[in-house]
């Protein structure tokens, strides 16, 4: 029987997706699910920050933080999401590297915040990533994590799982991943809802948070490093 190998078939699947991504990030980071995550992050991480982009893709998420004033790293388990990101061009502000979010090429308390947008429900281990990302990101300071809601089309990832398949799409509701973050050394922060078309921000505004999360297409959370 052949055995599976998550980090190995996780990079050759996003390998093969580069270049349907590098079409599709401009308009989601301008106009679609994640305009949002800029704005939010300006509000609570000061711009002299050096921040990491975890699971930055083809790093379209990364340069508008740098426009934004961060100086940023992108990390990204595929060589070809790295590739079209280094095309965007590197500079003093913006630098991109191929590394596992479980395994993180920088030293202790290297970042003064850190954002991963989607990233985290592909890894095999979710709490090793924390874990991981708590390590490299200096005390009290702050982390924005974009977790897919249960209204999140790419869902059908994981689907195969009932048919006994092995999948690279570890699913994780938003109120899950929550606890997971508060039981291994985050306090949250904020968070709001990125939702699909048909749901108003008065449909919303009265429900309490975990109803708020079971429509969301994207929750976005911001973490802070308990000392």
């Amino acid at each position: 029987m052949k055995t599976f190998n998550w980090h190995k078939e996780a990079e050759k699947s996003w390998d093969e997706r580069a270049d349907f991504w590098n079409q599709s990030s401009e308009e989601m980071w301008e106009h679609g699910s994640r305009k949002t995550i800029v704005p939010f992050i300006s509000k609570y991480i000061p711009k002299e920050g050096y921040i990491a982009d975890l699971g930055c893709g083809d790093g379209y998420g990364s340069w508008k933080l740098s426009k934004a004033g961060y100086r940023v790293v992108g990390i990204d388990l595929s060589s070809e999401m790295i590739e079209k990101a280094k095309v965007r061009g590197e500079s003093k502000q913006l630098q991109f590297c191929q590394g596992d979010l479980t395994k993180l090429p920088f030293p202790d308390e290297t970042f003064s915040g850190a954002m991963a947008i989607n990233s985290m429900e592909w890894t095999e281990k979710p709490l090793d990533a924390l874990n991981e990302i708590r390590r490299v990101l200096k005390s009290g300071h702050l982390l924005c994590v974009g977790l897919l809601g249960p209204t999140a089309a790419p869902r059908v990832n994981s689907y195969r799982r009932l048919y006994g398949e092995p999948v690279i799409c570890n699913t994780m509701m938003p109120w899950e991943f929550e606890k997971l973050a508060q039981e291994n050394g985050w306090e949250v922060v904020a968070g709001q809802g990125v939702y699909k078309r048909g749901v108003t921000d008065e449909l919303v505004a009265t429900l309490p948070t975990e109803l708020k999360q079971a429509l969301t297409f994207m929750w976005l959370f911001m973490l802070r490093k308990i000392e």
